[in-house]
């Protein structure tokens, strides 16, 4: 099952991000079979501001796990954390997923 993170950094992260980006990197090096797609998020300026990863996990609690783990995150970096399941519908060179229509 996919899931979508999106981390929105504090304001006065910068040094936080910074001394913990070995961490982060080692990390993600022995997480990568369950990511999909992940990078840092920028302002129009392109500062870093917070992190996107999606990522196949089992089931939620998977994801919670996964995500309470990563070293940004428990060094207090994020001043918000967003899981919630992605259902994935467009795909860069494959066919697009039927779309599901509400009444």
């Amino acid at each position: 099952m996919l899931f979508a993170f999106v981390m929105h950094d504090r304001p006065d992260g910068r040094e936080i991000r910074s001394s913990t980006a070995d961490a982060h990197s080692a990390w993600v090096g022995e997480h990568i079979d369950f990511m999909y797609v992940g990078g840092p998020l920028t302002n129009d300026d392109g500062v870093i501001i917070g992190s996107l990863i999606i990522g196949d996990f089992t089931d939620r609690a998977a994801a919670d796990a996964f995500i309470a783990a990563e070293p940004y995150n428990r060094a207090g970096l994020f001043e918000s954390v967003v899981v919630r399941p992605f259902d994935a519908r467009v795909e860069r060179g494959a066919p697009a997923a039927p779309f599901t229509r509400f009444s």
